[in-house]
């Protein structure tokens, strides 16, 4: 149990961090939502779709930031820490439908083009960058995944109110009404492209595939040059949370050997990959000769 506490501090300062967060954002989501329709502006309304998106993640990532610490119980071998999944999961599923509704909006606007209110734009604009700005900044110190993950969404939110800011300070002194539909389904691509590609990575996870930046073949190389080993087979490594990896193998050793050099080994093992950053591993050791029912099984 020992392993877990050091962790607490930093946990409740990111659930902290990650509340105030997730109520400025909800706020500043519902000021938008009257502001898009009070300037008729469709990208300040795309920017509301995101943020209230981003809303619905901090949400669920201070409810799961909370869930997430809870040890294992008997539901859940592992614990709680993959739940972290389901709100990336809802959370890409949402702004991905949300920013083809904007697109479908928008579109008869580029035919169309309609009149904004320009400085309600501008005010909005500003106000956007000023509280997008004080909550990046209030995550600047973050460590966690939850933190980061949250901090780089609003940083995309900073760039996209400068992106309305500049365009309505053109709108200010030069008529071009295409100039609004234009950046909303700008900001409603990139919002697209960007949920899918978490939607992809989140299933990833889901589907128990091999983490992307491990190369097992590699590390298999590794354990037998490092260590008196046969072979290894039946080796599993997937990812509870995208930031926990969990391995188990079969090993083979050269030759019998004592109980203490036995332990050795497996410690040895521990270490290598606890350097490669998976943190749970199970080992099973066999001896030559002796007969594995999954030797052949997944090759």
């Amino acid at each position: 149990m020992s392993g877990h506490h050091h962790h607490h501090h930093g946990e409740n300062t990111a659930e902290e961090n990650i509340r105030w967060v997730f109520f400025l954002n909800l706020s500043f989501a519902l000021i938008e939502i009257v502001g898009g329709l009070w300037t008729n502006s469709m990208a300040i309304l795309a920017d509301a779709l995101h943020d209230f998106g981003d809303s619905f993640a901090l949400g669920l990532s201070w409810y799961f930031a909370r869930l997430s610490t809870k040890s294992r119980d008997r539901y859940f071998s592992y614990g709680y820490r993959r739940f972290s999944l389901v709100s990336a999961f809802l959370t890409g599923t949402i702004l991905l439908i949300g920013s083809i509704i904007i697109m479908i909006e928008t579109v008869p606007r580029l035919l169309t083009p309609q009149d904004v209110h320009v400085e309600g734009m501008l005010l909005l604009a500003i106000l956007g960058t000023v509280v997008n700005g004080i909550a990046v900044w209030r995550l600047s110190g973050g460590q966690t995944q939850n933190e980061k993950v949250v901090r780089l969404h609003l940083l995309e939110d900073v760039l996209g109110w400068v992106a309305v800011l500049l365009a309505s300070v053109v709108l200010l002194f030069i008529y071009i009404p295409i100039l609004d539909p234009l950046l909303s389904l700008g900001i409603a691509f990139y919002v697209f492209w960007q949920a899918a590609k978490n939607l992809r990575g989140t299933l990833y996870i889901f589907l128990q595939a091999i983490p992307i930046d491990f190369d097992l073949k590699n590390l298999e190389k590794q354990l037998l040059e490092q260590l008196p080993l046969n072979s290894i087979h039946d080796i599993h490594l997937w990812s509870l949370d995208g930031d926990y990896h969990v391995l188990s193998l079969h090993v083979v050793m050269k030759e019998e050997m004592s109980r203490q050099r036995l332990v050795e080994i497996k410690q040895q093992i521990r270490d290598i990959l606890t350097l490669a950053h998976i943190e749970h591993v199970t080992i099973e050791v066999e001896f030559p000769g002796e007969t594995c029912a999954y030797e052949h099984q997944h090759d």
